[in-house]
């Protein structure tokens, strides 16, 4: 399907011949110049460069980026568990982006990628993919941020090797692209998980682990919390909630959630999967079905009204804890976000962790739309 001068094609094969094929026949452009975004499935990790290649060639696009997710979507498809693929072409010239090609580490003089956008415009938004192996993306991105003044938007990809598009297929590090603000985008963050009691200070914790809640042990807090059900069998409470660190000064209620990784009834400790710091707040949570349709649709409604009026394409990047593993069988969450924007060209990928402005989320959604 197309937009004005945004092509997207979408589908899945037995191979990545058959997946390029049906990309670039979708795609439909042998003309050269814009910016294309390219999404495969963990089965191609592979072939990745191979499906690449075969792009370039057949469409004249010069310049990608994208990554391996758990699955790929697309308007009202999600891909999962099979070789499949989404492309999206953007009619951007050179001039409106910049390639980051594998930042590998927390570094100085990161700005220098964002420079000569000029016209007085302020910074731009960055398209970024990481790799979910390399235990410094956290730094990197809120590095990056900060260096470039960019607000980021992605997510971490597969556990596979050079899992990355930036130009040509790479890996280890961070990669993607720095938009220009002059392109007008616009975004969104949707959350899946839902509290299910009240902000708690962290009065003792120790690098990952919480001792004290607002004075009292972590434990007996969160039995309080969950409840005598989920209370009476502690390793399934475990798997079941999730903790959500309150972003300081932000004005929408903003958490990161975070999964317990260790309970210790005899001492009363609770540990979880990141660094806690003293009087930091946080609540625990669950994953809930329809409070995740309540968040998206509240959050595609707000984006609609921002952009004032139909988008012209959009890149989405969600978790893969989300799809059909929390919305259901057939390709409910994209549908969602079809039935509330309308039908238009989008390309994203199921990740191991989304970027948002400048830190790392986990099961949430993160909705970008081109005017």
């Amino acid at each position: 399907m197309s937009d004005g001068d945004f092509r997207c094609a979408h589908g899945a094969g037995d191979d990545w011949g058959q997946v390029a094929k049906l990309l670039a026949d979708g795609l439909k452009t042998g003309g050269a110049g814009g910016l294309g975004f390219l999404y495969l499935t963990e089965q191609l990790a592979a072939d990745a460069s191979s499906v690449l290649t075969f792009l370039r060639e057949t469409t004249g696009v010069a310049d990608w980026v994208g990554a391996v997710g758990f699955g790929v979507a697309a308007a009202g498809h999600e891909y999962f568990g099979e070789a499949a693929g989404v492309a999206l072409i953007a009619p951007f010239s050179g001039d409106d982006y910049r390639i980051i090609d594998g930042i590998h580490r927390d570094q100085p003089g990161l700005g220098a990628v964002a420079e000569n956008f000029g016209d007085g415009f302020e910074a731009p938004l960055g398209v970024v993919h990481g790799d979910a192996t390399n235990a410094g993306i956290p730094d990197i991105v809120s590095g990056l941020a900060e260096e470039s003044g960019a607000f980021l938007v992605g997510g971490l990809t597969t556990l596979a090797p050079d899992a990355q598009i930036a130009g040509d297929v790479t890996g280890g590090g961070l990669s993607g692209v720095l938009l220009s603000p002059r392109l007008g985008m616009v975004t969104g963050l949707s959350q899946g998980c839902t509290p299910i009691g009240p902000a708690h200070a962290i009065t003792d914790g120790r690098d990952n682990v919480l001792v004290e809640l607002d004075r009292r042990p972590a434990l007996d807090v969160f039995i309080d919390d969950i409840g005598p059900n989920l209370a009476a069998d502690l390793e399934r409470a475990g798997q079941t909630v999730h903790v959500a660190l309150t972003v300081p000064g932000s004005d929408q209620a903003d958490y990161v959630v975070r999964n317990l990784t260790a309970i210790d009834p005899n001492q009363a400790l609770i540990a979880i999967g990141d660094t806690i710091d003293t009087g930091q707040s946080l609540m625990f949570c669950i994953r809930n079905r329809d409070s995740a349709v309540a968040d998206l649709q509240r959050m595609t409604s707000e984006i609609r009204t921002r952009l004032g009026r139909p988008p012209r394409a959009g890149l989405y990047f969600s978790c893969v804890a989300r799809g059909p593993n929390l919305f259901g069988a057939g390709s409910k969450e994209m549908s969602l976000i079809s039935q509330s924007l309308g039908d238009f060209p989008i390309a994203g990928f199921y990740a191991n962790g989304e970027i948002f402005n400048h830190r790392l989320y986990g099961y949430t959604g993160v909705l970008v739309l081109f005017p």
